[in-house]
């Protein structure tokens, strides 16, 4: 009897360790200070960066101090300070070319991130359009206009064809050059929520994911070896249908066919185990980077590897998991309640180098 609850427990042991172990997989620790390329881009979903004013034109009322997040100017100032400290981190030994963000309410946050943090040393300049957002949400674009030169900018719509009265937050997109005059085509994307439901909102996301292949198929019929990179918070995995067959973002890294695009987060995901957000104790990587063919041709002028596309998950952006077992984003709000803690999501980034 002793024998066998001793087998018993060794069983109960190994499994609780193999789960474990599963949850923290993508947690083993990257030095990112040991290696920078040349050009570095940045995705990060700032978990509802709104100031603590009410817009009549928003519904925004929550982040006040009267409402149900009881939203205070210091709170807002907190997580400026904190946002700032994600930026400078991630960028290595210096801050990065380009920041994509994620839940901006509008330009003032973006303007006072930059004049009331040492961002204002780094000649940062702002995209940004209020979106027809139901929360107010926006998606935004940081540049160094020292290392990047905008060329155009485009705000692309996302219109539902069974509800022209649904409206969702647009499609960033820049095309600019480095000062090595690579061009350079982004995309900033926050695509449809799974509110309601993950099956229930998934024609949604395939609906962004189709005008934003159109888009780049435009791209590509001028060139289909044109640099493109997509980032952003994409509300689905990257194997859901609306990325693998609507946008078609492969990964046959080792067929490499002109005017495609290939998925660095199905690498990060299934090759290298890295997540970006942690739900219900499940990690997942919604927050992705998709490339081009010819940004994976290292007789490109400009190139990038599978290796190169990180999640940040910085000791001090993790807390334990309690709930669950391992670890998790040290997030800004817990339900309602105020965590103080940074985003609910990891930062993701993709080095560039020069042939």
């Amino acid at each position: 009897m002793r024998k066998f609850i001793l087998i018993f427990s060794t069983i109960i042991i190994t499994c609780y360790c193999n789960a474990q172990n599963k949850n923290q997989k993508h947690i083993d620790k990257l030095d990112f200070s040991d290696q920078r390329g040349y050009f570095r881009i940045v995705s990060y979903n700032l978990e509802n960066y709104f100031d603590p004013f009410n817009d009549s034109l928003k519904n925004d009322v929550d982040f006040t101090p009267e409402g149900n997040y009881h939203w205070s100017w210091d709170k807002y100032k907190e997580k400026q300070k904190k946002i700032y400290k994600v930026l400078s981190a991630v960028g290595g030994w210096e801050l990065p070319e380009i920041v994509g963000l994620c839940e901006v309410e509008n330009e003032f946050v973006l303007r006072d991130l930059l004049k009331s943090t040492p961002l204002k040393f780094r000649f940062y300049e702002i995209i940004h359009k209020e979106s027809p957002d139901r929360r107010g949400i926006d998606v935004a674009m940081l540049y160094r206009s020292d290392k990047f030169k905008l060329i155009s900018k485009q705000f692309i719509e996302i219109v539902f064809p069974f509800d022209t009265s649904k409206k969702t937050r647009d499609i960033l997109y820049a095309k600019g050059y480095t000062n090595d005059h690579d061009t350079l085509n982004i995309f900033m994307n926050h695509w449809p929520s799974r509110f309601g439901g993950r099956s229930e909102s998934e024609m949604n996301r395939r609906i962004a994911a189709k005008i934003l292949r159109n888009k780049v198929d435009s791209i590509f019929n001028s060139n289909p070896l044109s640099n493109v990179i997509i980032i952003g918070d994409f509300n689905d995995e990257p194997e859901d249908i609306s990325v693998t067959d609507i946008l078609q973002a492969g990964h046959n890294f080792d067929s490499l066919v002109p005017g495609q695009l290939y998925n660095l987060a199905w690498y990060m995901k299934e090759k290298r185990g890295m997540g970006s957000l942690k739900y219900q104790g499940e990690w997942g990587l919604i927050d992705q980077i998709i490339v081009s063919t010819s940004m994976l041709m290292k007789t490109n002028s400009v190139y990038t590897t599978v290796d190169d596309a990180k999640v940040f998950n910085a000791d001090f952006l993790t807390v334990p998991d309690d709930a669950f077992v391992g670890y998790k984003p040290f997030r800004t709000f817990i339900g309602m309640k105020f965590n103080g803690g940074f985003s609910d999501h990891y930062p993701i980034f993709i080095d560039l180098y020069r042939k």
